[in-house]
């Protein structure tokens, strides 16, 4: 009796003695590291796997030592193998802690509350998947290691490796969606194709990556529901990323008004509009006619803005204010039906009256910068060059 309770005085000892030390080292290193980000980090992220870890293996020390009276016995080798296991567990716990605390402390680096924050995003979104691939390895290995400490395990580990090539070949089909998803996910990591934050459009819907993981990415949409997708869905199918090289992007805006609006008093009207709102980033104003069919003709206006949410707000004013301008100002370039009725010989009235308003021409030949896309301003020869090349000189030509 006095043997066995010797061994629960021995682990509780050696408990109260690990978890003393532990608390002073604790203390000491958040004195010490106050600066210290890592230090800071290792206090704050890893303190409850380092009590946990360094108790069992006190504990389990305490046991083995203290038990000499009971070699052979069943119930010691059963409550060292717990022990064991244990320590396995902890230690496992305890590296994958530290991972996670280097990694946070590689994170801090990288800011991505900052208007440029490209290069941040593709680090931390690399980052956190090879965060959550480590832990699945180290969980893996310490299964693997608790599985290898019981005889039985250990007997049939010949048996299971002349028959691995089999196994594999099944589990590699069983699990060919799981595998394939988990490369995919490695490949965005690394491919650049999509990161955490990016501003993308997929299956119709426009939102913003909240979440990567191996298997699957998560979408927030603009209405805050959520799209899940698998990994496999962006290495397989098209979608659109406004902000891979930057968060800058243009938008429009597209009217179906009568033939006589007077275009150019228009385009005045966006340009006094876009100038006096914060919204627009005062790269890009144009407004041009793009199609004139089925009695009516399309006008686009198109703006740019800092960043995709601006530009919706951006594109919703034009669209407000623009059809409000043409109710209240212009009303004859709402859109109509015209009927015409001629005579018994179907002649029209226009045929044989002479117009009555001169032919207005324009002063000045040259086409307003507003009025292009492809041209007029840096920017829009910057866009010129970029989608048709840039221009070859006179002497290649001929």
């Amino acid at each position: 009796m006095q043997s066995y309770l010797g061994t629960i005085v021995a682990a509780l000892a050696a408990a109260a003695i690990a978890l003393f030390a532990v608390e002073v080292a604790h203390r000491v290193i958040r004195r010490v590291g106050r600066r210290s980000l890592l230090l800071t980090e290792l206090t704050d992220h890893a303190h409850r796997s380092i009590q946990v870890a360094a108790t069992v293996v006190a504990v389990q020390f305490a046991v083995r030592f203290s038990t000499g009276y009971a070699v052979g016995d069943q119930w010691r080798q059963v409550l060292l193998h717990l022990l064991v296991l244990g320590v396995i567990a902890s230690v496992a716990w305890l590296v994958a802690s530290l991972l996670v605390v280097a990694e946070d402390t590689a994170l801090a680096r990288f800011r991505v509350d900052v208007p440029d924050n490209r290069h941040a995003r593709r680090v931390r979104t690399q980052v956190v998947m090879l965060r959550r691939l480590t832990i699945a390895v180290i969980v893996v290995l310490a299964v693997g290691v608790m599985l290898m400490t019981f005889p039985a395990v250990r007997g049939i580990g010949a048996g299971v490796l002349t028959s691995a090539g089999v196994v594999g070949v099944v589990a590699a089909l069983a699990a060919q969606s799981l595998l394939g998803n988990v490369f995919a996910g490695l490949q965005l990591a690394f491919s650049d194709a999509v990161r955490l934050d990016d501003v993308v459009v997929v299956e119709g819907e426009w939102g913003r990556i909240e979440e990567l993981t191996l298997s699957y990415v998560v979408v927030q949409i603009w209405d805050d529901r959520r799209l899940i997708l698998p990994t496999s869905y962006f290495t397989s199918k098209p979608f659109q990323n406004w902000t891979r090289t930057e968060a800058a992007v243009l938008g429009t805006a597209e009217f179906d008004v009568d033939w006589a609006v007077p275009v150019q008093a228009m385009r005045e009207e966006l340009r006094r509009l876009v100038e006096g709102t914060e919204l627009w980033d005062g790269r890009v104003c144009v407004l041009q006619v793009t199609d004139a069919t089925g009695g009516t003709i399309k006008v686009r206006a198109l703006v740019s803005a800092a960043d995709a949410g601006s530009l919706w707000d951006l594109r919703c004013l034009v669209r407000e204010h623009l059809v409000a301008w043409i109710r209240d100002h212009r009303p004859t370039a709402m859109p109509r039906m015209r009927t015409e009725i001629g005579d018994a010989e179907s002649n029209l009235a226009w045929q044989w009256v002479r117009p009555r308003r001169p032919v207005r021409r324009l002063n000045d030949p040259e086409v307003p910068d507003d009025a292009r896309v492809f041209g007029g301003s840096d920017d829009g020869d910057a866009r010129s060059e970029a989608f048709v090349g840039p221009d070859e000189p006179a002497e290649s030509r001929r």
